[in-house]
């Protein structure tokens, strides 16, 4: 059954009081398909593939990659585009003595991060998930600060609770996020890295949540139910000596 995604995408933007764009990225197997996407924008210049999430996040636009328009085997390799990971890519040479002291930390880190498989796909599809231009997007994502984003966990969780446990690849935290939701089909949650925040334009206090689109539905249902019980986003604070009493018995009644 398909999803009213502008709706789905106002209701969360409504809920989380969202400040930058829902998106989508959905992979190709091939550029052909990527490209008939009615009005897709091409990059002009070669990026990185922060800058293309900024770009969807950002501006509103739906951009469709290659390996070509990528900058160095770093991007590419964390979408599975362009045959990217060689053994020179896991030998962590290029980041050795800039992210890491030693070639056998930086080779460490490259094999700690979640990437796309290389050989099936030839290119990728970034954009607003609301405008609906994706016809089967594999993963949505978005930027939050920290209480939006425990608020929505928190709606994810309020049925078939799952304990999360995410990772901290550090620089390169990219693969904490699409990475490991595209191949994992799962919900992830980075702290975005150096270059997502110099070149993509993340803000100091957001951190980026990437999931299946039907996990946005599960988690607006739970924050619905949380809303009943007087759990709601932004959270209003009570005060450090108050009787706490009262303000519990909002939600819990005669639990506490």
């Amino acid at each position: 059954m398909s999803q009213d995604w502008a709706a789905i995408v106002a209701e969360l933007e409504q809920r989380l009081k969202l400040r930058s764009i829902v998106f989508a990225m959905q992979l190709y197997e091939r550029r052909a398909d990527m490209e008939a996407i009615p009005r897709i924008r091409r990059p002009q210049h070669v990026h990185t593939l922060d800058q293309v999430v900024g770009q969807a996040s950002r501006l509103g636009w739906t951009v469709g990659v290659t390996a070509d328009d990528l900058v160095g085997a770093q991007c590419r390799a964390v979408v599975g585009l362009g045959a990217a990971k060689t053994e020179d890519w896991y030998s962590g040479r290029h980041m050795t003595g800039v992210w890491f002291s030693t070639e056998a930390d930086a080779g460490a880190h490259q094999a700690a991060m979640n990437c796309v498989p290389d050989g099936r796909y030839e290119a990728l599809a970034v954009g607003p998930l609301g405008a609906g231009k994706l016809e089967a997007p594999d993963i949505a994502l978005f930027y939050a600060t920290p209480g939006a984003m425990i608020y929505f966990i928190n709606g994810l969780q309020w049925s078939g609770y799952k304990r999360f446990d995410w990772s901290v690849v550090g620089e390169s935290a990219c693969a904490d996020s699409w990475g490991r939701a595209l191949t994992r089909r799962e919900p992830s949650l980075s702290i975005p890295c150096f270059a997502e925040r110099r070149y993509g334009g993340v803000l100091d206090d957001e951190m980026l949540m990437a999931l299946p689109p039907d996990q946005l539905v599960k988690a607006l249902e739970g924050m619905r139910a949380l809303a009943k019980n007087g759990f709601r986003y932004p959270f209003a604070q009570y005060g450090v000596q108050q009787d706490v009493r009262a303000g519990m018995a909002v939600s819990y009644g005669e639990r506490t």
